[in-house]
């Protein structure tokens, strides 16, 4: 009975912890609350005035708590929609990731499957370095995720005013390692760092500075930013 993600898993989703939270914070901004439609064959997503292009990265059974991966699925294992979600499998085989290389993960044992269906389409899209993912319901049994693949929507930039907000957030979401909370943000944005063996100092755009400090237990203690030019 599996009731938790694996190791390799967590390390995943924790690398891309901070950095996911930015992105889909940023999405949020952008998609409107609006009633949605999708057409898979063309790969567009449309709700309100919006229309993105996407990928299918997977869906969720909530009756018998499945979680299927977008190549995986009959309907559209060959075409063009789903060839993001191949891509996380490519990695997931890569890096020994069993939730990410297999075509479907069994979420019925987990205390809450809803949110561990989240949580696969979360470090999806943290594989994929994409800006954020779409959770829709797609009827009484199914709950399908997309990915943007639109140049239109990039990547929410590195933003010193809230960096700190967002490693905290992203050291919370697993509360398992918030080094590699940390050194994955800012690996994310191409970002400097330094690391002493109780901290991680990292240059930011604009001549701007930040160190986080960790505590014993290996805790962000505090996160110190220096504006460039002071």
């Amino acid at each position: 009975m599996t009731t938790t993600f694996s190791e390799p898993f967590l390390r995943t989703a924790e690398h891309h912890a901070a950095w996911g939270a930015e992105q889909l914070e940023a999405l949020g901004r952008v998609l409107p609350d609006a009633p949605w439609t999708a057409d898979l064959e063309q790969g567009l997503y449309r709700t309100g005035e919006l229309t993105l292009r996407v990928g299918l990265l997977g869906t969720f059974d909530p009756v018998d708590g499945s979680w299927l991966w977008g190549w995986a699925n009959p309907g559209f294992a060959e075409a063009p929609v789903a060839a993001a979600s191949a891509r996380i499998a490519e990695f997931g085989r890569a890096y020994g990731v069993p939730e990410l290389a297999e075509p479907g993960v069994d979420l019925s044992d987990f205390a809450d499957p809803r949110h561990a269906a989240e949580a696969l389409a979360f470090t999806g899209m943290g594989v994929l370095g994409a800006p954020g993912y779409i959770g829709q319901a797609a009827g009484p049994d199914t709950r399908v995720y997309f990915v943007p693949q639109d140049p239109a929507l990039r990547p929410a930039p590195l933003d010193p005013v809230t960096v700190p907000r967002m490693l905290l957030t992203g050291a919370g979401l697993f509360g398992r390692d918030a080094r590699a909370v940390v050194r994955g943000y800012f690996g994310h944005h191409g970002a400097p760092v330094t690391e002493e063996p109780d901290a991680i100092s990292a240059g930011l755009p604009g001549g701007h500075s930040v160190r986080v400090s960790f505590d014993p237990q290996g805790r962000i203690a505090s996160v110190d930013g220096v504006l460039g030019g002071n």
